[in-house]
């Protein structure tokens, strides 16, 4: 069964599967790299006319479509694409992690990445999203918003006044938080 909730940005909605969808965690996937995605299931998707980018994360697809697209039509689509997909397979539809390769980190970077991933992620993931830390120089934390949060009216807001306050409060060298 497939529950279906809005997020803060009309453009995108998130798909609760009661199955597990990621063992991987959380991956972001566009239009504009199609051609170099191999999970067959999320270029079927994005091949939707109308649909800009996938996120997966373990229980739960968030969609955002372009502006001009209808979700009364890609809302049945996705649904049924995600049904069809469990009736035929047993395994979740990500399992092979992008073998990164994890370098020493700093103590401030940890500090910062355990922030993200236990105070911040949570939060932003019941809206459909996910928040990802790319780096930490002069006080300055970079994150990639993803999901329903790429491109959300309110997500700068969210940014400055939610992620930064709570990274100031918790991390003493960090100044302040930008968006790539």
């Amino acid at each position: 069964m497939i529950q279906v909730e809005q997020t803060p940005n009309p453009d995108s909605l998130k798909f609760l599967s009661q199955k597990i969808l990621s063992k991987v965690g959380t991956e972001e996937f566009k239009k504009t790299d199609l051609k170099n995605i191999k999970v067959p299931f999320v270029k079927e998707i994005l091949n939707f006319s109308g649909v800009e980018l996938i996120l997966i994360s373990d229980n739960f697809l968030t969609v955002k479509k372009e502006k001009k697209a209808s979700w009364d039509s890609l809302k049945p689509m996705i649904i049924s694409h995600l049904n069809d997909y469990f009736e035929k397979n047993r395994e979740p539809i990500l399992t092979n992690n992008k073998s990164d390769i994890v370098k020493d980190e700093d103590e401030t970077i940890s500090k910062i990445k355990d922030v993200l991933d236990t105070k911040i992620r949570p939060a932003v993931a019941k809206d459909g999203g996910d928040i990802k830390f790319k780096s930490f120089d002069n006080g300055v934390v970079k994150v990639e918003l993803q999901g329903a949060c790429s491109g959300c009216p309110s997500s700068i807001m969210t940014l400055k006044q939610g992620v930064q306050n709570l990274l100031k409060h918790y991390v003493k060298e960090v100044n302040s938080v930008e968006a790539i």
